[in-house]
């Protein structure tokens, strides 16, 4: 608010009103951010790491991500990865888990651009 002086009581209190809104539409923004990180993470220990373990045959479900001949190249391969296994094995998760696992996925392992 430098270099801005209010005319009316009005000015203040709306220019003091976008600001909170600003503040606290970036919060919400985070925390929701925050928020599928953990449901991904959750989804991905639960119901994605044992079959990735036993199909690394060294009982550790990260390899699969971290390996030099992955089939994930980019984040639509990845979004579209995840929905297969969903797919494929019943998994049950609904269209927001998928997407959860996905950007849990990338955050922790790949770290595509353009998500």
């Amino acid at each position: 608010m430098i270099g801005f002086r209010a005319k009316s009581p009005f000015q203040l209190f709306f220019k003091t009103m976008c600001f909170f809104i600003g503040i606290f539409s970036a919060n919400a923004f985070c925390f929701a951010a925050d928020t599928a990180l953990k449901n991904g993470k959750l989804i991905e220990e639960t119901k994605c790491y044992a079959c990735h373990a036993k199909k690394s045959g060294f009982g550790n479900g990260d390899m699969i991500y971290t390996r030099n001949d992955r089939k994930v190249e980019s984040y639509s391969r990845l979004k579209a990865m995840v929905a297969i296994c969903n797919s494929e094995l019943r998994l049950d998760l609904f269209p927001e888990d998928e997407a959860d696992v996905a950007q849990y996925l990338n955050h922790q392992f790949y770290r595509f651009k353009n998500n």
